[in-house]
C-alpha cells in the first residue's frame, strides 16, 4: 500500500515528533533539489568496510545509459510520424498515483511513477554496479517513470526472504518515504518469496528488472506478431509469480459442514481461484504459441524468396539504443521510428540495398539487446532473432559513447550464442563516434580488428562501412558466356533481377549474348546456353 505525504494532509506540527518533522523536511528538500537539478546526477558515497554499500544518485533527468546529443534526428530520419503518435500520450507529472479528485481519473495512464532503485554488488567493480544502476534508471525513465534514487548493496548473494539485507531494506524504506516514491525496482529478477517480503518492508509496489523490461515491450510492441510475442513473454513471467488475496483466492469447502462450512453445493475436492487462473493462463499461452507459430511460413516465404534470387541479406543487430535504427535510414532511407530511448523499435524492418557496383542486398533491423535479457522473451522473439542467425553478414553496432563498450559487445554476442548465430560474419560498427572519447575508440579498435567507425548522425564514416559491407557479402564468382535465345527472356530476366553481374550483352541473330558472373547455384541451370570459347 503506497503511502502519501500531500502538503495538504500532513499532519500539524504540534503532533510530529522532532524525527517525523526532519523527514518532512528531508523530503521537500529532496523536491526542490530534483525540480532546480534537473539533468545533473547526484552521487554519494557511503564509506565503510567491504560489506557496506554506496549510493548510486540517479536524480529525475537523462540517465548515463540514454545519450545526451543535442539533435537526436537527422535528414535521413524522414518526417517520423510515428514518433509524434507515440508523444502525443507522453506521461506526465504532478498527479498521484492514488486518486483524491474524481476528475483525475481520465489522466490515470498518463501518470508518471516516482521511482526508486536498488541493486546488488556482488562482483566485478563497482564501477560496473553503478553502470548497471544507470542503466535501469534508463529503462525506468523509457517506461514512463521519474527516478528520484539508487543505493547499491555489496554483497555476495541476495539475501533469500527480501533480496537486501535487513538493515538496507530499512534503509530503502527510508528513502522511499523520504522522496514519497510509490515503486521500487529492483536491478535483478526477484522470486517471488524475495519481491513478497521486500513489498512488507518498504511497503510500496516492488518490480524487477524482468518486469520492467517486458512492461517497456508491451508499450512498444506494434505488429501483430510483435503483440503476440510480447503477452507471451509476460504470460510465461507472471504465471509462477500469481499469488492469492485473501479468501478470494481459498480452497472450496471441501466437505465442511455447518457455518464454518459453505454448506450445499461447495462440498468435494474443490478448486482454488488461483488454480483457475493459472488453467487460463496455460490456456491463453498455448493459443499464442499457435498463433505464432502460424506466423511463421509467411516470413520463412518471404526469407526463401530472398534466398531464391540469391539475394545477399545483412543483419543490424546490437545493443539498445545504439543506433541501428538511425544506421538503417542511413544507408536505406527507410524513415522507421527513431528514438532516444531503450527498446524504441521492437518489430523487424527489412529494406533494398545495393552496392557501388550495383549488387542488391537486403539490411534487416531487430530488436535491441540488453545485459541480462530475460530468457521469456529470448524465447518469445526467437523467430524474429531467426534474421541474425540466418544472415549473410551481421552489423554488430555498438554504442562507442557508453560507458561500458566492451560490456555491450560481450552481452549482445551471448544472446548470438543462445540463437546460433555466432558462426556469421560479423563487423563491428563503433556508432556515435561524434560523441565518444577518442580514447575508447581507439582502444575498441585495438580490441576488435574488424570493425567500422561511423556516426549515423552526422554521416561520418558511411561510405567506407557501405564498402565493408560490398566486400563482406557474398557474391558470384563463376564467369560465363552465354547466348540466350530470343524465346527464354525469362532468364534474362532473373540475371537482371538476381545478385548476378552482367558485363556485356550484344544481340545476335542466333538471340542475346550475354558475358555473366554467377553464383553456382546458377550455373547449372545456364549449362544448355552456355558458349565454350
Amino acid at each position: 500500500m503506497t503511502n502519501h505525504h500531500d502538503a495538504a494532509s500532513e499532519p500539524q506540527p504540534q503532533d510530529l515528533s522532532a524525527q517525523d518533522i526532519q523527514a518532512v523536511i528531508d523530503r521537500i528538500l529532496a523536491k526542490e533539489e530534483a525540480a532546480t537539478a534537473k539533468g545533473a546526477g547526484r552521487r554519494s558515497a557511503e564509506d565503510g568496510d567491504a560489506a557496506s554499500s554506496r549510493r548510486a544518485g540517479l536524480a529525475s533527468g537523462k540517465a548515463l545509459a540514454i545519450s545526451e546529443l543535442a539533435e537526436e534526428h537527422s535528414e535521413y530520419d524522414g518526417e517520423q510520424r510515428d514518433l509524434e503518435e507515440r508523444r502525443a500520450l507522453r506521461r506526465v507529472g504532478g498527479l498521484s498515483t492514488e486518486l483524491e479528485d474524481v476528475t483525475e481519473v481520465e489522466y490515470r495512464q498518463l501518470r508518471l511513477e516516482r521511482v526508486v532503485l536498488a541493486g546488488i554488488w556482488s562482483e566485478g567493480k563497482l564501477e560496473d554496479a553503478e553502470n548497471s544502476l544507470h542503466e535501469l534508471a534508463a529503462l525506468a525513465e523509457t517506461a514512463g517513470s521519474e527516478v528520484l534514487d539508487g543505493v547499491v548493496q555489496r554483497r555476495l548473494k541476495p539475501d533469500a526472504g527480501t533480496f537486501l539485507g535487513s538493515g538496507k531494506a530499512q534503509e530503502l524504506k527510508d528513502i522511499v518515504y523520504t522522496t514519497g516514491a510509490d515503486t521500487v525496482i529492483v536491478d535483478s529478477e526477484l522470486s517471488p518469496s524475495q519481491r513478497r517480503g521486500l513489498e512488507d518492508i518498504v511497503k510500496v509496489k516492488v518490480i524487477d528488472r524482468t518486469a520492467l523490461i517486458l512492461d517497456i515491450f508491451a508499450q512498444h510492441a506494434k505488429s501483430r506478431e510483435g503483440k503476440a510475442q510480447v503477452e507471451l513473454a509476460q504470460l510465461e513471467y507472471l504465471l509462477p509469480r500469481l499469488r492469492g488475496w485473501g479468501e478470494s483466492m481459498s480452497r472450496q469447502a471441501g466437505g465442511r459442514v455447518g457455518a464454518a462450512g459453505g454448506g450445499i453445493g461447495s462440498r468435494g475436492p474443490g478448486e482454488t481461484k488461483i488454480e483457475l487462473d493459472r488453467r487460463r493462463i496455460r490456456t491463453r499461452m498455448a493459443k499464442l504459441r499457435r498463433e505464432i507459430a502460424g506466423m511463421k511460413p509467411a516470413r520463412e516465404t518471404k526469407r526463401a524468396n530472398r534466398k531464391r534470387n540469391e539475394v545477399p541479406s545483412v543483419a543490424i543487430a546490437g545493443y539498445t539504443n545504439a543506433g541501428k535504427s538511425s544506421l538503417l535510414n542511413r544507408l536505406t532511407d527507410a524513415g522507421v521510428l527513431v528514438q532516444n530511448a531503450l527498446f524504441a523499435t521492437l518489430d523487424p524492418t527489412v529494406r533494398r540495398a545495393e552496392t557501388a557496383d550495383g549488387l542488391p542486398y537486403t539490411l534487416a533491423d531487430t530488436v535491441g539487446f540488453v545485459r541480462s535479457l530475460p530468457t521469456q522473451l529470448i524465447e518469445a522473439f526467437r523467430s524474429t532473432l531467426e534474421e541474425v542467425a540466418d544472415a549473410d553478414l551481421v552489423l554488430h553496432v555498438v554504442d562507442a559513447s557508453h560507458p561500458d563498450p566492451e560490456g555491450q559487445i560481450a552481452a549482445v554476442r551471448e544472446v548470438f550464442t543462445e540463437v546460433d548465430a555466432r558462426k556469421v560474419p560479423e563487423i563491428i560498427v563503433l556508432n556515435k563516434a561524434d560523441a565518444a572519447d577518442p580514447y575508447v575508440l581507439e582502444r575498441l579498435r585495438q580490441r576488435e580488428p574488424r570493425h567500422v567507425v561511423v556516426s549515423a548522425r552526422t554521416g561520418l564514416g558511411i561510405d567506407e562501412l557501405k564498402k565493408a559491407i560490398s566486400d563482406a557479402i557474398p557474391r558470384p564468382h563463376v564467369a560465363l558466356t552465354i547466348l540466350v535465345p530470343y524465346n527464354r527472356g525469362d532468364l534474362l530476366s532473373r540475371l537482371h533481377e538476381s545478385s548476378s553481374e552482367i558485363r556485356s550483352l550484344e544481340h545476335t541473330a542466333d538471340g542475346t549474348l550475354a558475358h555473366v558472373v554467377v553464383r553456382d547455384e546458377f550455373v547449372a541451370e545456364l549449362e544448355p546456353f552456355t558458349v565454350h570459347e
